[in-house]
């Protein structure tokens, strides 16, 4: 594959990585790439060709044969939750592993993730900069290509729900756990611009699409400069 063949076909080919139930996948669908989901856990509502396997195997042997690869490696290890409600549970981190599988493979990438993460901070991206119903920062890491940083937007109140037993309204929906006041599964769908799952632990582990739509559109402009 010479640098740029993805210009010479009608749509590129995208690896999606821990997949999940497909927030990320749905992202690039819309961009314009033609989607292959890997997880190492059955994911009946994946939208898209799933391949169930380990993930790091996957990117590493047949990572090259795509023109993209989007990694949410596991990353309860770093939640919030994780260091409070769950803690002392054991989560895997295969961070290390899945980024040097990536750079193995010579091809553009991209790491998902929460904000504690070890990850760089390349970009930043929040509900609130798609006119979504969540905050939801997430911090990308970024390899083999370039993209205009985006403006992170002022937050226009509260997320909504129960802390410390007081209510507090707002814009936003906390889209995590079952507690009271967290908003029901199609307000949940509504905030996340989600519609093709209704399964709430599904709808919590998942990006919003808007969020790899941008880093798409990005890429894609970026391969169109270099290709000029």
């Amino acid at each position: 594959m010479t640098q740029h063949a993805l210009l010479r076909r009608s749509r590129p080919r995208v690896l999606d990585a821990c997949c999940g139930a497909g927030g990320a996948a749905v992202g690039y669908h819309r961009a314009g790439f033609d989607v292959l989901g890997v997880d190492i856990a059955p994911q009946p509502n994946y939208p898209f060709p799933l391949v169930q396997a380990d993930a790091v195997e996957f990117v590493r042997e047949h990572g090259a044969d795509f023109d993209f690869i989007h990694s949410s490696w596991p990353c309860q290890h770093h939640t919030a939750l994780t260091k409070g409600t769950n803690k002392g549970r054991e989560y895997p981190d295969l961070i290390p592993a899945g980024r040097a599988a990536m750079e193995s493979t010579g091809r553009p990438w991209v790491i998902e993730n929460v904000m504690p993460a070890p990850i760089r901070r390349d970009v930043v991206l929040c509900g609130e900069m798609f006119g979504l119903g969540v905050t939801r920062h997430r911090k990308f890491e970024t390899s083999g290509w370039s993209f205009t940083p985006p403006v992170h937007l002022p937050h226009r109140g509260r997320t909504r729900g129960y802390r410390h037993g007081r209510y507090y309204d707002g814009p936003y929906y906390p889209v995590y756990g079952d507690g009271g006041g967290k908003g029901t599964v199609p307000e949940w769908q509504t905030a996340m611009g989600i519609d093709w799952t209704d399964v709430r632990k599904e709808i919590a582990e998942a990006i919003p699409p808007a969020y790899t739509h941008w880093i798409a559109t990005q890429y894609l402009t970026h391969e169109k400069r270099a290709a000029a």
